[in-house]
């Protein structure tokens, strides 16, 4: 199905089961420890062996020798698998660094050889007397240090810069200026499960049950890496313990099963320690970004500038922490910019709303700090300088765009208007109490997405998609969206989802998913509906499918009817025209928190939150909830904790596991309100909805970092905000 001019009224208009509030179908798996994950899969591997990575202890350098003597006597040991002993491995279009080293080190903990045993006790012993001799070399660990070298990325389907008008002497004749820099800090996904995979042979033919969002991209990363036709790669994941983009490609784990598998001549379980999947997975790079903004004295933004240094490995790419400032605020007078330095630090690459939850950071401090020099309200501000077209194509509209309704909504809810402007002003006791706010950003994205659905002879509807559930509620709303397409009760939906022998599909990611995978199922639900008819005899176009029934002019039949003589299927894909080139498509909300900072020590702690959203049509609102409440606790750690520390000398990252990297917990989260527009978005797909996932974590911090310049007066521009930097800025304690 092409999708390439607005939608109009479809059956997702009867709102019967999309749009409902509708608990987690997979929910009761989940929380009675009956859905499998990856390494569980031993209900379809049973028996399998161990492998335990032997990862490198450089960040830089050469393998001189690998000495598995020792290691090869341990009880238990069935193979050891090298570079030298793997064959010739490919490397794969998603990966920046060799999934498996050797005999060059790209960075710290990249696999240098896995080691089989019959138990996982046997495996990781062993593992540890393998001995490596290594010629290290100096290796750049620093992006402050890296900052001059570094240079303009090639472009990826955005412009890596950009101009409009003349900022530069916008800027210079701008009777208001701000010219700030801002920092954010490497950081980790710290996913509940972590990286693990199982590996089967089957002849030349392999099957993965693999913790990965993007089975498509992953499928075809295996087979090129292996060296295998696509179809003798199989990929299965239906159910994944969180990635936030940490497993949106296939890491070493996946290789190291199968070619451990294929060594061991058995099935081979892998899964990543703690400690090493913070340096041998993928990470949010750190950023350093100069904002200067000019404005006339009534608070016009005239002049808007961004400015972003980040690092990776050679080949990698930049976080792309400019790309809200094109599009978020009016200004005729423009200018972005990134640099990339070379690190050989652990791959960077996405994380949960990769490149505007960085830069919102930045850019909504900035904003702050520019609204305190004009004397304006933060929210005032932010309005004036709203705008209903592309900043950089005018000629180009927002399809939708509430902003200034989600910022006035949120100050209202919140009771903005209780602020007191002067930092430092409000007391509670011990605590000093502030107010901050932040708009939120995050552009639509939406890509190819395919399904098959079969409708039984028992009148059941079961939906097969290689779609992954990264704990967002996929199984729901591709469960409501087929009850709503066919008109039968979601009791008698089945999906199966995370498996690449069924119709490539977007995937999870980018707030893409949800979107993108219900229009899929939306298309091979409209063929079926079309194959349903014509078995009934009846006009598609006019043909109405609720209860468990067709009806058209006058004539009904049990929708069961259609497949009296054997199962009906149908398949299809929704294809994406040119639609959001015409329109621009994002999604807008605001934050809206409150702090306490403790006047003696400098605690801060988290009082309330609120984010108000406008996404399209929320498919599911209290799945939809749920990804925003998540996405704002993590915007708290992005806040107030979350940093990986380089180790300079060595070039690793020091805290990698979840005791030293800390993330919020329960008591650091106090409550939380979600408030969604009532809107829809005919240009961005069947479903009229957009995603919202990484919404809910775009200018989080930077409202927490705003409330608690309130709350004290000082303004900390680098993260995250802790008590150290606060502490001598706080007034003197009687």
């Amino acid at each position: 199905m092409k999708f390439d001019t607005p939608a109009t009224v479809n059956p997702i208009d009867r709102l019967k089961y999309v749009g409902k509030a509708h608990d987690r179908i997979d929910g009761p798996l989940k929380t009675t420890g009956t859905a499998r994950y990856a390494y569980e899969r031993h209900d379809a591997v049973p028996n399998h062996a161990y492998g335990y990575i032997v990862p490198a202890t450089i960040a830089k350098g050469r393998v001189l020798g690998i000495d598995t003597r020792a290691a090869k006597r341990s009880p238990g040991v069935i193979a050891i698998v090298t570079a030298k002993d793997a064959g010739k491995l490919g490397k794969g279009k998603y990966n920046t660094a060799s999934l498996l080293g050797g005999p060059e080190v790209q960075h710290y903990h990249q696999a240098l050889a896995v080691v089989v045993a019959e138990t996982f006790e046997q495996a990781r012993t062993a593992a540890a007397l393998v001995r490596v001799d290594y010629a290290r070399e100096n290796g750049q660990f620093s992006l402050a240090a890296a900052k001059q070298g570094a240079t303009k990325p090639s472009d990826d389907g955005a412009p890596v810069d950009t101009s409009v008008g003349d900022f530069a002497g916008a800027y210079a004749s701008a009777p208001v200026k701000l010219d700030a820099t801002y920092t954010t800090p490497d950081q980790s996904h710290a996913m509940m499960e972590p990286h693990a995979s199982i590996a089967a042979w089957d002849g030349d033919k392999v099957t993965l049950w693999t913790s990965n969002q993007m089975l498509a991209w992953g499928k075809g990363d295996v087979a090129k890496t292996l060296g295998l036709p696509p179809d003798n790669v199989r990929l299965v994941s239906p159910y994944i313990g969180g990635g936030f983009g940490g497993k949106l490609f296939v890491r070493s784990d996946a290789l190291l099963a199968a070619i451990g598998s294929r060594a061991a001549g058995r099935p081979v379980a892998v899964t990543l320690p703690r400690p090493v999947v913070f340096n041998n997975t993928t990470h949010r790079p750190a950023t350093i970004q100069r904002i200067r903004i000019g404005a006339t004295a009534e608070g016009k933004i005239t002049a808007m500038g961004h400015e972003s240094w980040s690092g990776d490995l050679p080949g990698g790419g930049p976080e792309t922490a400019v790309m809200q400032t094109r599009l978020l605020y009016a200004g005729e007078n423009r200018m972005t910019a990134m640099r990339l330095a070379v690190l050989d630090l652990p791959e960077g690459n996405a994380m949960r709303a990769p490149g505007e939850a960085s830069g919102l950071m930045a850019l909504e401090i900035a904003m702050d700090e520019m609204a305190e020099k004009l004397k304006l309200d933060p929210v005032v501000f932010r309005t004036m300088n709203d705008t209903q077209v592309d900043p950089e194509k005018p000629a180009r509209p927002f399809s939708q765009r509430s902003l200034v309704q989600c910022l006035h909504d949120g100050a209202e809810r919140f009771g903005w208007d209780k602020r007191d402007a002067k930092p430092g002003t409000r007391r509670d006791g011990r605590w000093l109490v502030g107010m901050g706010m932040a708009a939120a950003f995050r552009n639509n994205l939406t890509l190819k997405s395919g399904a098959r659905v079969r409708l039984g002879t028992d009148g059941k509807v079961t939906v097969e998609t290689d779609m992954t559930d990264i704990g967002t509620g996929s199984y729901t709303i591709i469960a409501q969206t087929a009850a709503e397409m066919l008109g039968v009760p979601m009791e008698q939906v089945i999906v199966t989802l995370g498996d690449s022998s069924f119709p490539v599909s977007s995937g999870s990611g980018g707030q893409f998913g949800g979107n993108s995978s219900t229009a899929g199922v939306y298309a091979a639900c409209m063929k079926l509906r079309e194959a349903v008819a014509a078995k009934l005899g009846m006009d598609p176009a006019e043909a109405v499918f609720e209860d468990g029934h067709v009806k058209s002019n006058g004539k009904t039949a049990a929708l069961s009817d259609a497949a009296r003589q054997g199962e009906l299927v149908a398949e299809d894909s929704i294809e994406f025209g040119d639609l959001s080139k015409k329109f621009q498509q994002s999604t807008f909300g605001s934050h809206f928190v409150e702090v306490g900072v403790d006047a003696a020590t400098g605690e801060i702690r988290v009082r309330r939150m609120l984010a108000v959203c406008a996404a399209g049509r929320i498919l599911n609102p209290t799945s939809a909830r749920s990804q925003v409440i998540g996405a704002m606790t993590m915007g708290v750690g992005a806040a107030l904790m979350e940093e990986l520390f380089v180790d300079k000398r060595l070039g690793f990252f020091v805290n990698h596991d979840l005791a030293g990297y800390e993330v919020p917990v329960h008591a650091d989260i106090p409550h939380q309100e979600v408030v969604f527009l009532d809107e829809t978005d005919p240009t961005s797909s069947p479903m009229k909805a957009k995603g919202i996932g990484e919404l809910g974590l775009c200018g989080v911090a930077a409202a927490i970092a705003n409330a608690v310049y309130n709350a004290t007066g000082v303004r900390v521009r680098d993260y995250p905000v802790t008590w150290d930097k606060l502490i001598k800025g706080l007034p003197a304690v009687s």
